[in-house]
């Protein structure tokens, strides 16, 4: 049988999975903070005896597309987006530090500021924010976290703590497994004083649903193509077949 069969089902397996890629794109367009997934397809040749003339096609996570999402207002005192470039440190269940850019917070019954999915949220020294109790806050642009007393009349603001906000290089960066992102070396990073926020908003996804549609369409033709090369090259052991046969 032709080994064309292989170089056309590797082609076939991995654009499969750059749809899967690209729904999981889709399916996150109205996640708050959520960053685009890129791939792209590289050739590597065939190891093995004879001249290098064919090659497999593999599908590589590149990176993601840290193009800012839009701010949508929510005049809610817990959420907070971030301007421009920079990120919110927390604390994963396992200990280790991890970045996001989905600043949709809360109250733990603990007084803890946390994330809507129970991280902790870092302070400039590393350590949980706690929230005194009865108190309305506030979040700076620099990250400042200020309390008021909630049940008498308004009075002085007093300073709670600050978050812990960062700027790592993008390039430094991966997607954990639970959407968070972290350094390639598992480093922790140090505090950015030039990161701002915007109080009472969040950021919405970057993924561009067009785009993404449009992809989907291409990566589709492309698979049927693969499959013509496959069906091809099964017609061709047929009637190579038949012909040896006559002999």
């Amino acid at each position: 049988m032709d080994r064309v069969i292989y170089t056309g089902m590797s082609g076939a397996k991995q654009i499969f999975e750059q749809q899967a890629t690209t729904t999981h794109n889709l399916a996150n367009v109205s996640t708050t903070g959520f960053k685009a997934q890129v791939d792209s397809f590289r050739a590597v040749p065939i190891q093995g005896p004879g001249l290098p003339t064919r090659t497999f096609v593999v599908d590589t996570t590149v990176t993601a597309d840290f193009k800012p999402g839009p701010i949508q207002q929510t005049n809610r005192d817990l959420d907070l987006a971030i301007e421009g470039k920079g990120w919110l440190a927390v604390r994963r269940a396992d200990g280790s530090e991890a970045y996001t850019r989905n600043g949709s917070l809360k109250i733990s019954e603990n007084g803890l500021l946390q994330t809507e999915n129970g991280l902790s949220v870092l302070s400039e020294s590393g350590g949980p924010i706690s929230i005194p109790p009865d108190v309305r806050i506030a979040i700076g642009k620099d990250g400042t976290i200020s309390s008021m007393q909630s049940l008498t009349a308004p009075g002085p603001t007093n300073i709670v703590d600050r978050l812990k906000l960062v700027n790592p290089s993008e390039s430094n960066l991966v997607r954990g497994g639970d959407g968070l992102f972290e350094t390639a070396d598992k480093s922790n990073v140090l505090p950015d004083a030039t990161v701002r926020v915007v109080n009472g908003a969040l950021e919405g996804s970057n993924v561009n649903v067009i785009d993404a549609m449009v992809n989907m369409i291409d990566l589709a033709r492309q698979f049927d193509t693969h499959m013509k090369l496959l069906q091809n090259a099964e017609n061709n052991d047929s009637k190579a077949t038949q012909i040896l046969s006559l002999s």
